[in-house]
């Protein structure tokens, strides 16, 4: 019946617009929160060079075996990846890869919908000017109140999720790609407002001196190992929304150049969020750029409600950050609601609602864990520290690192050659070269030294 159904959900009209809707996919929260204060914490410049050589060792082939797959595929995640292995005459129980990326992304979607739902009310909290002028212990209370306030975290989660139901209804060609082409460019518009605030306002200086200049002594190899996993986690490999997106992709588009384009704006984007957010706190007095997670929701509103204007600009940020989370959640949901429209023969609108409806019952779990469920932890975790961990930690490297060994070493011939046509002989023994062996290695140690972590620290 998968087989029946290949090329069911369309395709994009361009190739510009896989590229919208694949840096939409990419770009997210890890873009505004993560990356900034992990650059950060591990000393800025050196970081930042370490990062863009993962991302092309790293995520640039890594995401071209996915959309590979995808295009080949034409379904979702788990039945390309099943046509794949079956052509490829491989061991069935390869097919398991594409589960692990589907389920691994609607897990992710449901307390990726929560945290979302905190820069949707920090876009009111900032537009009320009731953050005007505040210290840090004032901004902690009013991030700890929002945390404390389940009702309030589900109402945001539930017009988030609602947000994205909303764009993938629509479907490949009126739903997300409608989408991508109004979303992204308003984010690259508003990340450029933003960057001549940060120049005019902020202490630029200081943040391109902090973020380009290198300092080999302030990097160790634990800040090597988060460059790698940044660098992995920031193009939304593994998760099954790459290869969705590759399945609607033109067959005419040459995957190389147009995933290199793909990093080059992810990671553009990354640097210019980077650029904002460390000249507004060199700007402000005790304000540290390795803040860790709080940078943004208690660091950032400090240093908006001291500057003239700045609650407006700090609106602004917030619907760039929620822009920004919405881009990347669509392509989270999409590969579940395909898989379930090709597996039960239902109507995208319905698909859409079942698969929210489970994301919205997940996400409850992660509410609760900052509130009432707080107390309740097992083995060290609360119920969102633990999907975090089996997600970020355990189901995504693992997706991603099956996805290189299956490409590298199974997939058939034929399917390589088909889906690489237009590209230089060159360029794609470098990409075998990479997607068997430089890959694999980076995204075990990932895997390895991410599980350590968690149980030595």
């Amino acid at each position: 019946m998968a087989l029946q159904k290949k090329g069911m959900h369309g395709a994009w009209t361009s190739r510009w617009t896989f590229i919208m809707a694949a840096t939409g996919s990419a770009v997210g929260l890890g873009n505004m929160w993560k990356f900034p204060y992990v650059a950060g914490s591990n000393g800025g410049g050196a970081f930042v060079l370490i990062y863009l050589a993962c991302i092309l060792l790293i995520g640039v082939p890594v995401m071209m075996a996915e959309v590979l797959i995808g295009r080949h595929g034409r379904q979702s995640p788990i039945n390309s990846m099943n046509e794949a292995v079956h052509v490829s005459g491989a061991d069935l129980r390869w097919r398991s890869v594409g589960w692990i990326g589907v389920v691994a992304g609607l897990l992710i979607l449901s307390f990726y919908a929560v945290i979302a739902g905190w820069a949707l009310d920090y876009i009111l909290l900032m537009s009320s000017g009731e953050l005007q002028g505040i210290n840090g212990a004032t901004a902690s209370a009013a991030f700890d109140n929002l945390l404390s306030n389940p009702g309030r975290l589900i109402a945001w989660q539930t017009l988030f999720l609602m947000l994205c139901v909303g764009v993938v209804i629509g479907g490949v060609k009126k739903g997300l790609g409608i989408a991508v082409e109004t979303l992204m460019p308003l984010l690259f518009l508003m990340l450029l407002l933003l960057l001549v605030f940060a120049v005019l306002k902020g202490n630029f200086a200081a943040a391109v001196g902090f973020l380009f200049s290198f300092d080999l002594d302030a990097l160790t190899w634990r800040g090597v190992l988060e460059a790698m996993g940044q660098a992995f986690f920031t193009l939304s490999i593994g998760m099954g929304a790459i290869m969705a997106y590759g399945a609607y992709m033109p067959q005419d588009a040459n995957i190389g150049k147009t995933i290199l384009i793909v990093a080059f704006f992810d990671s553009a984007v990354a640097i210019i969020s980077g650029l904002i957010i460390f000249s507004i706190v060199f700007a402000t007095p005790g304000i540290e750029p390795s803040a860790g997670p709080g940078l943004m929701f208690i660091s950032l509103p400090v240093a908006f409600g001291g500057m003239p204007g700045g609650l407006l600009i700090g609106a602004l940020f917030f619907v760039l950050v929620s822009i920004a989370a919405w881009s990347s959640a669509i392509s989270l949901l999409e590969p579940c609601v395909a898989w379930l429209m090709e597996a039960k023969n239902i109507s995208r609108v319905k698909a859409n609602f079942i698969i929210a409806g489970v994301a919205w019952v997940l996400g409850l779990g992660s509410v609760f864990s900052f509130n009432i469920w707080a107390d309740y932890k097992f083995a060290g975790f609360t119920y969102f520290d633990f999907l975090d961990f089996i997600t970020a930690n355990i189901m995504l490297p693992i997706s991603g690192l099956l996805i290189t060994l299956f490409v590298g070493y199974l997939i058939k011939r034929d399917i390589i050659d088909t889906e690489m046509q237009g590209t230089s002989e060159r360029i794609i023994r470098l990409w075998e070269l990479t997607i068997k062996y430089i890959a694999p290695f980076a995204i075990a140690l990932v895997f390895i030294m991410g599980v350590y972590d968690k149980f030595t620290s």
